[in-house]
């Protein structure tokens, strides 16, 4: 598998090296030569969720992975379901929350540390990573133990649920979180400094767990799969996906599940306030404000970085950006949404609620919809509760993580004061 820096064309890698370096030359997003169209969606379709994601991630890497090897990290990976739930006669709901850590992504995640450790070669490995709220905890438990790679995990202080917090902070050993007295794009600003800084980089071994990473983003591509699989045959036409969206990932890997040949009529982008990508496709004009904290702060995100491979998916197949309908909430329509769909039976909360929401209002006659629920209610407890008047019970996962001490160190947001940190281990 060739890829090549979106920023620098002329600086290509393979899987591997994609893999382990993270970001190119002045912070581009590695990206693939070829995406080749499957000539069997179909029959695809009739396999399970591993044996299925087994075949997509072979076409997508090539032979640069072995066969065996490929196959058991996709075993090891994907041990959990990804259920698609009927919410209205043609609207259904994906979970993604059935992993270890409660959110999407535990895909990206597992598959990530299974592939680093099967490809890693000499030398240790810095993991430095960003998160808005799901993206740590699922990076902290996929590498949590492994020999020879350590991992830290900036959050902004404040500004994530106190559940997600007890998942990531609280493990220690080679797991080390740092709250950042900032917002999540100052966290992703200062990863992106540490990458361009080439004697940090070459003297820790850094690389980035976050959607940057082309291994997160490709294991992402087979939940899309898995959703039309579980579809009635008669309405897998006229599908619309509806993806809550923050940095951008999770839209990015379904576009390559509709490039690969998944039959998805279009995409809904839906964001919460922090809504630069409505605004951009409707004035054509990038200008992100400063990021808002919201109910849904996994999308607290006004600089999303893989929008970048978005325009590249839409400019190599000749799709016209107007084609991706894209809308935002406030929390007070958020919270009306969660209300709506309780009233229909369906526990959700605040990311789905808005991806929810946004299909609802752009679902035409004849359509199918699915909207991605990419976290587990019960990690937005507080909120959940006073929304829908519940006492949601802790699943064991959660539980067992929110008895335990914060194990995090505090840090102005000083990329100096970041990388004498980095140093020091």
């Amino acid at each position: 598998m060739n890829l090549y820096n979106i920023k620098h064309p002329e600086q290509q890698v393979n899987f591997a090296q994609a893999v382990r370096q993270g970001l190119g030359k002045n912070q581009g997003l590695f990206f693939p030569e070829v995406i080749p169209p499957l000539d069997n969606v179909d029959a695809l379709l009739e396999l399970p969720l591993v044996e299925r994601s087994q075949a997509i991630l072979s076409a997508l890497i090539g032979e640069e992975l072995p066969s065996a090897v490929l196959n058991q990290i996709v075993s090891d990976a994907f041990t959990f379901p990804a259920p698609l739930v009927k919410v209205e006669d043609n609207i259904y709901a994906l979970e993604l929350f059935h992993g270890p850590t409660l959110a999407f992504k535990d895909f990206g995640g597992r598959f990530m540390a299974r592939t680093l450790a099967a490809i890693r070669g000499e030398g240790k490995i810095t993991i430095l990573t960003a998160t808005s709220g799901d993206t740590g905890a699922a990076v902290a438990h996929a590498f949590y133990g492994l020999d020879n790679i350590e991992v830290v995990i900036l959050y902004p202080k404040g500004k994530i649920s106190p559940l997600q917090e007890k998942l990531f902070c609280t493990l220690g050993g080679n797991i080390r979180t740092v709250a950042i007295n900032g917002d999540f794009d100052d966290c992703q600003a200062l990863v992106k400094q540490a990458f361009d800084d080439q004697d940090l980089r070459k003297a820790i071994g850094l690389n980035s767990a976050n959607s940057i990473n082309i291994s997160r983003l490709l294991a992402q591509v087979c939940y899309y799969f898995e959703a039309v699989a579980q579809l009635p045959k008669a309405q897998r036409n006229n599908l619309v996906v509806s993806v809550p969206s923050g940095n951008f990932g999770n839209l990015t890997a379904g576009l390559i599940a509709k490039w690969l040949g998944l039959p998805i009529k279009r995409f809904i982008a839906s964001t919460n306030a922090n809504d630069t990508v409505p605004r951009y496709l409707k004035s054509g004009q990038w200008q992100p404000n400063a990021t808002v904290a919201t109910l849904s702060n996994a999308m607290d995100v006004s600089r999303p970085n893989n929008w970048p491979r978005v325009e590249e998916i839409f400019k190599r197949n000749g799709w016209n950006l107007s084609e991706l309908h894209s809308d935002s909430r406030s929390d007070a329509a958020t919270e009306t949404a969660l209300q709506a769909m309780q009233a229909k039976g369906y526990l959700c909360e605040p990311h789905g609620a808005i991806a929810y929401d946004t299909l609802s209002a752009d679902l035409q006659a004849g359509e199918t919809g699915i909207f991605l629920c990419t976290a587990h209610p019960a990690k937005f407890k507080e909120s959940v509760d006073r929304i829908l008047g519940l006492d949601l019970p802790l699943p064991q996962a959660l539980d067992k993580h929110n008895k335990l001490p914060l194990l995090s160190d505090e840090m102005a947001n000083d990329f100096s004061l970041l990388r004498t940190y980095l140093l020091q281990r």
